[in-house]
């Protein structure tokens, strides 16, 4: 890819997003994407999620469980952890895969061995077992992950893949809500019965089947063969890599409300688990609009939204870690929230419009990657922050500090290369 090329694509990502654009017709399979798809795909999308936060309210009874086995206090935590640093580990892999053989054929499998991992602790009796089954489900979500963001920049262009980029980040904030309840009410009957809603992937297994296909070309690519298999073409790393670092960094921004929020509201004196579930599920919702209004807004460019957005997180954290007051406690949660639900799908769109059909694979994994290895070293960036600063207010303010420097440096590297 020639240097000229390389800017022009660089230059594109800041510029406003085509609002015409629309689904195109796959040309082997006449099929138009539509909102079925779209809607499976969210859906689809929220599974890595339920990995994520089903198993938190039931960590407690597995480790009364397993009180029996070495190293019970580091194996139990690592059971929630594990397949977020499984999904950064192999998410680029299973983008190549993505490129080389095709979407749907990956997703499907990945849906059905997702579901084989994801139950295998309710037949499992020894604690490193199960903790290998969720290095398993890890294996699967980044194939899901993957295939999921992949297949919507596939079929969507324009304004319509940015709304639908956007709803993936509201589904996956929204989800992440319900499914905790689900988990504090199936783990009142047993730790092991939040398990059985893995297979649940298995219904998604059969309808990604009949209603996804790999498509020829992508929407927004119709020049573009899209065959899989033989030689693929280069990702263009130097347009690409800038979005991938930034996220890397915003996967610790993102995460940091979600974790930190609970502990923030013990500081401050609040202690009742209903209490801080409510204020937490308040900063998902905040998640929710800000991603909700990234698909309205869009067109703005990236330029101007990324700035806003670790603006917005930034000042959120600083006010969280600088009162010793609830309300603003809770507030600056909440505006925090804000700005990273705005700030995901503006990274993602960032990283993939360089990229073609046969190397958006590569590009979203390597992104999913990014994304979660950043939330897997939040907590430890934090901790570490702690120790240097003398206290988890001190932390939050650092790490609030360090986002508005990158919306301040953000703003200026993009407004040059547009």
């Amino acid at each position: 890819m020639s240097t000229s090329h390389q800017e022009h694509a660089m230059a594109d990502t800041t510029a406003p997003t085509t609002s015409s654009a629309s689904p195109a017709r796959d040309r082997r399979t006449d099929r138009v994407p539509g909102r079925t798809q779209g809607v499976l795909l969210m859906f689809v999308s929220c599974l890595p999620i339920l990995g994520a936060v089903l198993l938190a309210p039931v960590l407690p009874s597995m480790q009364d469980a397993f009180a029996g086995t070495p190293g019970v206090e580091a194996l139990v935590p690592v059971t929630l952890t594990i397949p977020a640093l499984m999904i950064g580990l192999l998410a680029p892999f299973a983008g190549g895969i993505v490129d080389r053989f095709g979407r749907t054929r990956l997703l499907v499998v990945a849906l059905v061995v997702y579901a084989a991992f994801g139950t295998a602790p309710l037949w499992l009796d020894g604690l490193p077992a199960i903790v290998l089954s969720r290095a398993g489900v890890g294996v699967t979500e980044a194939a899901i992950m993957t295939c999921c963001t992949t297949l919507i920049a596939d079929y969507f262009s324009g304004a319509e893949r940015d709304r639908w980029l956007g709803l993936q980040t509201v589904f996956a904030s929204v989800s992440a809500t319900v499914f905790f309840a689900v988990g504090g009410g199936l783990g009142a009957v047993s730790w092991r019965a939040p398990f059985w809603l893995y297979a649940s992937s298995l219904v998604f297994a059969v309808l990604a089947a009949r209603l996804l296909w790999t498509p020829t070309g992508g929407a927004a690519d119709p020049a573009d063969t899209g065959r899989p298999g033989g030689a693929l073409p280069p990702v263009p790393w130097r347009s690409v890599m800038p979005a991938v670092a930034v996220t890397l960094f915003g996967g610790v921004v993102f995460y940091t409300p979600i974790v930190e929020l609970p502990f923030a509201l013990d500081r401050v004196g609040v202690t009742a688990v209903s209490t801080i579930g409510a204020m937490a599920a308040l900063a998902s919702a905040a998640t929710a609009v800000g991603a909700f209004t990234f698909g309205r807004v869009a067109g703005r460019g990236t330029s101007a939204l990324l700035p806003v957005a670790f603006g917005l997180a930034g000042l959120g954290l600083v006010l969280m870690g600088a009162t010793d007051a609830v309300a603003p406690t809770v507030a600056g949660a909440v505006l925090a929230s804000a700005g990273t639900g705005l700030m995901l799908p503006t990274l993602l769109v960032w990283a993939i419009t360089p990229l073609g059909f046969q190397q958006r694979g590569r590009g979203t994994g390597l992104w999913t990657a990014a994304l979660f290895i950043g939330e897997f070293l939040c907590p430890l960036l934090v901790l570490a922050l702690t120790a240097v600063v003398g206290g988890l207010g001190g932390a939050l303010v650092a790490l609030g500090v360090a986002a508005l420097a990158m919306a301040a440096g953000t703003r200026v590297g993009l407004t040059r290369v547009r």
